[in-house]
């Protein structure tokens, strides 16, 4: 491991409800080492390769992935960055969507759907059984909406009793459909937009982080609409560190259930991701942070 970042420093460490299995709150989100619409491969497919290897050595030990990025070309990439797997990794996918060659994002998500899916991840990871599988509602494309998500979660549940799966999260869900999931299966992970200005979830984090769930926020600095906030900025210029690194540090000081997955193709900027944890945010920054999601309401 390089002497940059140790294990300690990545957040501290989570374990997830009902397991013995534990991570740095600070891991790595892959969709990002893909090509244009996150289809086909990146740009530099060895520098994706070796933004793997280095998240790795500095101690992520939390790849969040899909077999729907590429498609199949991320989890290829990171069988061929990774495998053999170190002991410890814990690789995160997820099912509910699949890509046809137009770009779209279809709906996947009949049982059959879930089972190819299933082995679609288990084929190109290299892995016999997967660590934890999020089930990905589609949504309106905007964030969540509400219908019942029983048939899939009991699939999954299923495929958890054959297997194939070890644990099982949620991803782009409603308060009802977390607890609709979480009264046939034990529920590890919630994945759900979530950042300093898009706080729809806060009450949802503290109950999670009361029952000892992980809440692992997607697009933390708005993802394919970046976050425009000049309050973000001047906050950042302050600190000497960049605007994605304070809303980062922010969600790490959120709440302790809180894994962060921020993505990137670029060795440069996994190691600004990397140090986040280096930065301190007073009480008085926290506020201006808070603040300016009160603004945003404010500002419809």
């Amino acid at each position: 491991m390089s002497d940059a970042t140790s294990n300690s420093a990545l957040g501290g460490r989570f374990t997830f409800p009902g397991t013995t299995r534990s991570v740095n709150r600070v891991g790595y989100g892959a969709m990002r080492l893909t090509g244009p619409n996150i289809m086909g491969l990146p740009r530099d497919p060895d520098e994706a390769i070796a933004v793997l290897r280095e998240a790795v050595e500095r101690g992520v030990d939390h790849i969040d992935t899909s077999d729907y990025y590429g498609p199949h070309t991320v989890n290829e990439l990171i069988r061929k960055a990774l495998h053999p797997y170190p002991p410890g990794l814990t690789i995160v996918t997820k099912l509910g969507a699949r890509r046809p060659p137009d770009g779209s994002w279809q709906p996947w998500i009949s049982p059959q759907n879930l089972r190819d899916g299933v082995q679609d991840n288990l084929r190109n990871l290299g892995l016999e059984a997967l660590d934890i599988v999020n089930y990905r509602s589609m949504g309106d494309g905007h964030g969540a909406t509400e219908g019942s998500n029983a048939e899939q979660i009991s699939t999954l549940a299923d495929l958890q009793r054959e297997g194939l799966i070890r644990h099982i999260g949620v991803s782009n869900v409603t308060h009802a459909q977390i607890a609709e999931a979480r009264e046939i299966v034990d529920i590890v992970c919630v994945q759900n937009l979530f950042n300093v200005v898009v706080r729809n979830d806060d009450a949802l984090v503290d109950g999670l982080a009361a029952d000892g769930i992980a809440y692992v926020p997607f697009f933390p600095l708005g993802g394919f609409t970046p976050l425009q906030s000049s309050e973000l900025n001047a906050i950042a210029s302050r600190l000497g560190a960049t605007p994605m690194q304070v809303a980062l540090a922010w969600l790490l000081a959120r709440s302790p259930n809180i894994l962060l997955i921020p993505g990137t193709s670029s060795l440069e900027h996994l190691r600004q991701n990397l140090a986040v944890t280096e930065i301190e945010l007073p009480p008085w920054i926290v506020a201006e942070l808070n603040g300016i999601a009160a603004e945003a309401v404010s500002a419809g």
